[in-house]
């Protein structure tokens, strides 16, 4: 029977959110292979994952924890083999992983271990005469490429695009299962691991982006976007663009762009940032963007869904007084 392989994420013993597109993902793509195709998917831990048996109603059919000691935080090598192995030892057709930092970490690892190569950033997956078609961004984002993946080697290794699967569940959940796994964590050790303060969204998961540019004058101004944010209820990140990065005003976590993450939020509002190819880059797949600059002729309008011609400091309170009204 053929089974897809998805790989969760798990940081200090609770399962990420991005898992659950990641098995959405992966469900797709063995509804798409047909016969009968099963999804299986995998952490690595050092003990038991919370919510990690709830993930079976977004398409697993069985969810497997690899424990290992070593596995408490995100150990490159020991993952690395510990999957391949569990890759190596079905007739799984695929390896599904997110394009996340962890994932764009991890999944060439395990490729190349299995001895095939990868598919990454991927916004689409279907099957073509039984072969796995992937769709990619390519061109800073101006194009988008089809390839057929796996040919003779098996098993395709892909990595998804975060918030392009949006998860789906399904009635039924599937079963779980803890396996010890014997392997070596590696010679690379993750000591720590430094999250964002309590309550910030990572621009990378996030489902709502406000990003700030030049346009903002002087780094105390993202007081303005910060407010913004707020009033989406906690739904929303600050992001920035390469520019002001560059300039100190905001740390290159929260940059978006080619040379920063690579996002597609529901909802994408660039403020004061004017688009240049590289920004572009890192946001053009969002469902809906928004510009707001006072100059009209910005390359942002010809990307966005809707634009604002104005000035940002006064445009700004008063859609954050509305988004606050909206949200009672």
């Amino acid at each position: 029977m053929t089974t897809v392989l998805a790989v969760l994420e798990q940081r200090d013993g609770a399962l990420r959110k991005i898992s659950h597109e990641v098995v959405t993902g992966a469900r797709r793509l063995a509804d798409a292979l047909g016969g009968n195709a099963t999804v299986e998917a995998v952490v690595c831990a050092s003990g038991p994952v919370g919510n990690a048996g709830p993930v079976g109603s977004f398409g697993a059919d069985k969810v497997v924890t690899l424990t290992n000691a070593g596995f408490a935080k995100y150990a490159p090598e020991g993952y690395a083999q510990a999957i391949a192995e569990r890759a190596k030892s079905g007739s799984y057709r695929a390896v599904v992983f997110a394009a996340s930092a962890t994932g764009k970490d991890l999944a060439p690892r395990v490729a190349a271990k299995l001895g095939v190569a990868v598919a990454a950033d991927i916004t689409d997956v279907a099957v073509d005469g039984g072969a796995i078609v992937v769709t990619r961004p390519v061109y800073a984002g101006k194009a988008l490429l089809k390839a057929k993946v796996g040919g003779g080697a098996q098993p395709a290794v892909l990595s998804l695009r975060p918030n392009v699967f949006t998860p789906v569940e399904r009635p039924k959940a599937g079963t779980a299962e803890t396996v010890a796994v014997n392997v070596p964590p590696g010679r690379v050790t993750v000591r720590e691991i430094k999250p964002a303060p309590a309550g910030t969204l990572d621009v990378a998961e996030a489902q709502i982006i406000i990003s700030g540019g030049r346009g903002l004058k002087e780094p105390a101004n993202f007081k303005v976007i910060e407010e913004l944010a707020k009033a989406f209820g906690g739904r929303a990140a600050v992001g920035a663009s390469r520019a002001v990065v560059d300039a100190g005003w905001r740390a290159h976590a929260d940059q978006v762009g080619q040379t920063g993450k690579t996002v597609s939020p529901t909802l994408y509002i660039a403020v004061g940032i004017s688009g240049a190819i590289q920004h572009l880059a890192g946001m053009r797949t969002s469902k809906v963007i928004v510009a707001i600059n006072k100059d009209k002729d910005a390359p942002i309008f010809k990307v966005a869904d809707y634009g604002v011609v104005g000035d940002l400091f006064e445009v700004v309170p008063k859609l954050t007084e509305e988004i606050k009204k909206l949200h009672g």
